[in-house]
Formats: C-alpha cells, structure tokens, sequence
C-alpha cells in the first residue's frame, strides 16, 4: 500500500476519539493528549514533554498488550508482529505480546452467506450441498466454516470478514500518524524505528487478507510434499476461491496438543513429534518454503497417523543462499563447530568488524550454546535458549531480518508441540542430515567446494569481501581520507631486459637491412668509380662492388654476434 508521511494528516477519523478513551482508561491521558492535541505546543513546552517521555519511558508491557487488545484487530495483528520482533524489544515486552490472541467473535451468519455469495456470484446454496453456519474458527481477519460440496467431500471454507480491509488500511494511516508522533517525541522510538516497523506490518497484513495468496502457498506445499506419506496438506477447490474466499479440502483429526486422545487411538505421539520434526527440517532445507505458524490448532493428527497441516496465512521464504547458510548454523551447532556458525552468521550480514568485537561475539555464543549440549528437548526450555540468543542480538545491537525472526518464531513453536507430545528428540540432530544434504548439493552445483570444510568457507568469505574491501579503499582514496604509496620492486631488471630485446631486434633489422642491400649492389650491373689494377693480371674494382663486399662482412659479423648472446642466454 505504501502510505508515505503525508497521509499523517488523519485528525478527522472518529477512531481518534476511541484511542484516546482507551489510553485515558488505561491512565495514559496525557500521552493521548501529546499524541492528539488540536493545538501545536510552544517550543519550551514541547522539548520538556521530550525530556518528561525519556524519563518516564514507554507504559508497562502489560499496559500496552491490554492497550493493544481493546483497539482492536488491527493493533492486535500489529502486536503479534512485535512479539516476533525480539531484536528490537526487551523479553518482557515480548513475553506480554505473545499472550495477544487472535480470536474474536464470530461475525453473524447472514454476513458470511452475503461475503460468500458476493465473492463467487452464486447463491450459497447452489454451491455447497450443506454449509455449517456455526464457525469453527474465527479470528480478527477471517472466519472458518465446515461445508459439504455436491460431490460430496467435505471442505473448509474461510472468508473475510466483510469491511475488514478498510478498517485496517484505517487503522494503518493512524499506526502512521503515531509512530511518526513518538518519533519525534523520543530518542528510543526512532532507534526502534517504529514507522519502518508499522511499515513492515502493511507489507504482511494485506497478504493475509488476499485468500487467493494463501491458496498459492498451499498448493505449494501440495506439490512439495507429493511424496511425503507422513504429512497431508489441503487441496484447493479453486473453482469456488477468490480474493475473500478459500474452499479447501477438510482435514478431519485430533489437534495436537490432545495428547490422551490421541493415545486412545493407538498413536505414538512421539512419533508423531518426530513427523513434525522432518516436516519442519524438510521445508527448511529443501523447499526454502516454510509454514511460519505451526501452534496445535494448525496441526492435525489423523487417524491413521499422518499429521495434516491447515492454516497458510503465514508463511516464510528462504532463498537458495539463505537455506545454506540456516543449514551451516544448523551443523556447526551439531557439531560444536563455531567457525562454521560464526562464518554463516557473517555470511547472512548479522556481523560487522567494524562495530562488532567478534572475539567476544563467539565467546558470549559459546557460553549460551555449550549447557544445552547433550540434553534431551524434555529437559531444555526452547524459550530460555531463544531469550538468551535475543539477549545477545540486543547487546550486540544486530538487527534481525524479517524472515529470519519468523524462522526463530517457528522454530520455538515446532519445538514447542514436541515438549508437548513428551518427545526428547532434537530438532539439531533430526535436521543434520538435511543440512548436510543441503550443503552438499549446493556445492556440487556450483562446481566450487567438493567437501566441507574450513580451507573452503575461508576462501568463500575472502572472495565475498576482496570487492567490498577494494570499493572501500577506492571510496576513500576518491574522497582524499586515503593516500596510496605504490612501492614497486624488481623493474630495473624488466627495464633491462627489455632494453636488451629491442637491442637484439634493432641489430636483427640491420643485418637484414645490411644483406639486403648487398645484395642489390652486387648484383647490379652499374658500376662507380672503377678503379683498375694488377694483381696475378690485370683486374678491375668498383665502388660498388667494395660497399657490397663491405655490407656483407659487416652482416656476417652482426649475424655471428646476435647468434652467440642468445645462446649465452639461455632462450634459444
């Protein structure tokens, strides 16, 4: 959607009026009134509400979850983005997002049948033979009812909820209008950067709002589980999908935190942990394709032990380079190898020398990672391992890419439903041999390393730098902040053999020239100054003849010499 700054002008929304009640209730009168004021304040007055914000900071987690729940499902969709974002929070602010929930009443019968029949442009009952008007789900963006088709299978049918778009792109302009407002009242805002982050929120919201892009992801995941006999993905009924409607295929099971029952029915739920587990490894390390929110009412085990996955809305991409670099972290945490994760981590752009102390990076990486070797998941709380990495992203002050958040948010989540289903399997040993898969292809694809090891990603991260390094000096030799001394050796012997190699050709054009010329002269049949004489006899010599004679001795001579230095050379 891209609303730019100047869409901050929002005064007149009536929605103004039901933030500020909420923040007066929640005893944030005066931070409703910084933020809404008709009135631009004086200067002074306005510096010392800065000054008064810096000291007081930003209200209570818990004040702000209970804040963001009463504003409604924009805001809360808006914190549940944040509570990903833990290189940007503290882990108590995260700890409060994370209770947000994304459930609200479901919107009335008649409302869905109308958003159906708009959608499709039939009358509901031409299209399902039978339609629960009971919900089996319903959340802030969308509502999910069973149907029965005229064919008789059985579907799943989630539909937008009506004017939820326009409600939202509302609620964005005035995410805007805030975030632009704490900004300039607070040093903390702009280093969190909390436009950039209400941009990231509409960047993803409106993806969830588009049924027809979660069709596309599922038929992905379709086609890359076609050989899987452990996990059943939806089909798409896009015959009846559109942009606020999603007709699927119905998963019937037990949801996965419904341990006892599903014992009752003679299923393994650490098996069933485990399936979950390759699951996860698979679209890590091979599709570069993952379901970023498998929580228990996303998964489904059925009864002949497969686990079906329901629920796109949410999904993460990794691409080619990015998949081997997750599959580097992945082994050299298996494998204690710290070179391999501190290579992969700088190979992602998380390090830099120049405001990093690498050293000390490793160090701080290695006290977290080492306790947790050896253990059983069982005994390993995912959620300390994941606070103690995020405490070391905020000292370094590493700032995370999206996606690779979402990355650590699913897998809290995958390792989660493990603990839940009492398995002590390890996602790091379940997802070695996919990494090493990974790695392996991708070399051989490129032709560049035929095993792994440290001789090889040293001269991969030397070969990535060498034109940073290079751009740099040149940015600033360019800038006159560098003077570059060029100190060159051995060139007196270059110049020297070169003086001899031209030497050698001019003599060789002489001699050449000295035969040639010989020879005219000895063969012509003029004659210059003729001079007559008796030796043996009467003979006669012309000029002519003595410069022959001469040109020849002289290329004789020259030939002889010009032989004799090549061979004392060496380079015949």
């Amino acid at each position: 959607m891209g609303m730019a700054k100047g869409v901050f002008r929002v005064r007149g929304l009536r929605r103004f009026g039901g933030i500020t009640r909420v923040l007066v209730r929640h005893g944030y009168g005066d931070l409703a009134e910084r933020l809404f004021a008709k009135k631009e304040r004086k200067l002074a007055e306005d510096h010392a509400e800065k000054l008064s914000l810096v000291r007081t900071g930003f209200p209570s987690p818990r004040r702000i979850r209970l804040i963001l729940e009463e504003l409604g499902p924009s805001f809360i969709k808006l914190g549940q983005l944040m509570s990903v974002r833990a290189d940007m929070f503290p882990p108590e602010y995260i700890e409060e997002f994370r209770k947000l929930q994304d459930s609200v009443p479901p919107i009335p019968f008649e409302a869905v049948k109308m958003g159906i029949e708009s959608a499709i442009g039939r009358p509901l009952s031409a299209i399902f033979a039978q339609f629960s008007e009971e919900a089996l789900a319903a959340a802030s963006v969308a509502q999910v009812h069973r149907a029965t088709l005229f064919t008789g299978e059985k579907v799943a049918v989630k539909v937008v909820r009506p004017g939820i778009a326009k409600k939202i792109r509302e609620d964005i302009r005035l995410m805007y209008y805030i975030g632009e407002k704490f900004e300039r009242m607070s040093e903390v805002a702009r280093i969190l950067g909390i436009i950039n982050l209400v941009a990231e929120f509409e960047r993803t919201i409106f993806k969830e709002l588009d049924m027809q892009i979660e069709a596309g992801s599922i038929e992905k995941f379709v086609n890359y589980f076609a050989d899987s006999h452990e996990i059943q993905i939806p089909k798409v009924y896009w015959a009846y999908t559109t942009k606020s409607v999603l007709v699927m295929e119905f998963i019937a099971g037990i949801k996965m935190d419904q341990v006892e029952e599903i014992k009752a029915n003679g299923i393994d739920p650490k098996e069933i942990a485990l399936i979950g587990l390759r699951s996860f490894s698979r679209q890590l390390m091979e599709f570069g394709y993952f379901h970023a929110d498998p929580h228990p009412g996303n998964t489904i085990v059925k009864y002949n032990g497969r686990v079906g996955l329901v629920d796109f809305g949410i999904t993460g991409f990794l691409d080619e380079t990015m998949m081997t670099r997750i599959a580097n972290i992945f082994l050299g945490f298996a494998e204690h190898d710290y070179d391999m994760v501190m290579d992969a981590l700088w190979d992602i752009g998380l390090l830099d020398e120049g405001t990093m102390d690498l050293e000390a990076f490793r160090t701080d990486l290695m006290d977290i990672s080492e306790p947790f070797y050896g253990r059983s998941l069982q005994t390993i709380s995912v959620r300390d391992v994941y606070d103690q990495v995020m405490q070391l992203v905020l000292k370094y002050r590493i700032r995370m890419p999206r996606n690779l958040m979402l990355l650590f948010k699913t897998f809290i989540q995958t390792e989660g439903l493990g603990k839940i289903l009492g398995s002590d399997a390890s996602l790091l040993e379940v997802a070695r041999p996919y990494a090493k898969k990974l790695i392996q292809r991708g070399y051989e694809a490129r032709k560049v390393f035929n095993k792994l090891s440290r001789d090889a990603r040293t001269l991969r991260r030397y070969m990535e730098r060498t034109p940073k390094y290079l751009h740099d000096i040149l940015q600033q030799a360019s800038n006159g902040q560098t003077r570059m001394n060029l100190n060159h050796s051995g060139m007196e012997d270059l110049r020297n053999q070169f003086e001899k190699g031209v030497n050698r050709f001019t003599v060789g054009l002489v001699l050449s020239a000295s035969i040639m010329a010989a020879s005219l002269i000895l063969n012509s049949s003029q004659k210059v100054m003729e001079f007559y004489f008796y030796f043996m006899g009467p003979q006669s010599l012309s000029l002519t003849a003595l410069l022959g004679v001469s040109g020849y001795v002289i290329a004789t001579i020259l030939g002889l010499w010009l032989i004799v230095s090549i061979i004392r050379s060496g380079k015949l």
